[in-house]
């Protein structure tokens, strides 16, 4: 008579197998989509500041509404190498913007 460790067995190790093949198709499937691919998809701005003093500022990246999020994003990467999300309707920030339109166009 066998014994009911060795007859759970064989169903544990097609468990095991199960799970690898799985884990194989999920990490090929993230290597062949992108890894970045997730965090596109979605709004990187979940809270905003108003205003941001422009000589902290290094650049500002404003990426605007599309499928990965139904606003408008504005990122300021500040001189200390700090990200941060400035509320876009903000006077201030659209100050801000402004500027740096202004100076681009001059250069």
């Amino acid at each position: 008579m066998a014994s009911p460790a060795l007859s759970t067995a064989p169903s544990n190790l097609r468990l095991l197998r199960v799970a690898l093949l799985l884990l194989l198709l999920v990490a090929a499937s993230r290597r062949a989509a992108g890894a970045s691919l997730v965090t596109e998809l979605r709004c990187q701005c979940l809270q905003t500041l108003h205003g941001i003093h422009p000589k902290n500022i290094q650049s500002v990246n404003v990426k605007a509404p599309g499928p990965h999020c139904a606003q408008t994003e504005v990122i300021a990467t500040l001189k200390n190498g700090q990200k941060a999300c400035l509320n876009p309707a903000s006077p201030m920030v659209k100050k801000i913007i402004g500027k740096m339109l202004n100076n681009g166009k001059s250069n």
